[in-house]
């Protein structure tokens, strides 16, 4: 999968790909990534023409010489085919007090950045590319100076059925591969987890 996979900030992609990744229905299509930046109440009170004017913002698709997106999108062959929201830590104000429960750090502390959420469009799914997002969301978040960068995974178990869509926060073992770390463990399923540069 890695020679075939491309990866580019989201501002280097077109606004069609990333709508090809996010498709025209299910949970994806329906958030637009504003789950952590709108909290739940307010998204769906939110048209859908306005989430995606807010992502469209946002990952300021096509603008290449931008300094400023919230996303990784992954090419297959050309093909859009995967988003990994990744952006400094205060611009998710929405975080649920899950991964804060226990910690004296400062939420907005915008040295630290957040991977909050994987899309990977249907007919890709099952690859590995997810891990290969996540690699690349740490070289992203190093390069644009971040000093750590968290994720909040969800720990999956063969005898634990997963409800669709509950872990677009990506698995516990994805963020391990890429070199993270556990830091808090604050739920049955749930884990803070961290690299630091």
């Amino acid at each position: 999968m890695a020679k075939r996979l491309r990866i580019v900030p989201a501002n280097e992609a077109t606004w069609e790909d990333v709508q090809a990744v996010f498709g025209a229905r299910g949970d994806a299509a329906r958030c637009q990534c504003q789950r952590y930046k709108l909290g739940w109440t307010a998204r769906h009170e939110m048209s859908r023409d306005e989430l995606c004017f807010r992502l469209h913002d946002q990952a300021d698709c096509g603008h290449p010489e931008s300094d400023a997106t919230s996303g990784l999108v992954g090419y297959v062959d050309g093909e859009a085919a995967a988003w990994c929201a990744i952006e400094s830590r205060p611009n998710y104000p929405n975080l649920t007090q899950t991964v804060w429960r226990g910690r004296a750090e400062n939420p907005d502390d915008a040295h630290v950045w957040s991977v909050t959420c994987f899309v990977v469009r249907v007919g890709y799914r099952r690859r590995g590319i997810t891990y290969e997002m996540a690699r690349a969301a740490v070289d992203f978040a190093r390069s644009r100076g971040a000093a750590a960068l968290e994720a909040y995974p969800m720990i999956t178990s063969p005898d634990h059925v997963i409800t669709w869509g509950e872990l677009h926060v990506g698995a516990v073992k994805v963020f391990t591969a890429a070199g993270f770390r556990e830091i808090l463990h604050p739920s049955k399923r749930r884990y803070v987890m961290r690299i630091d540069f």
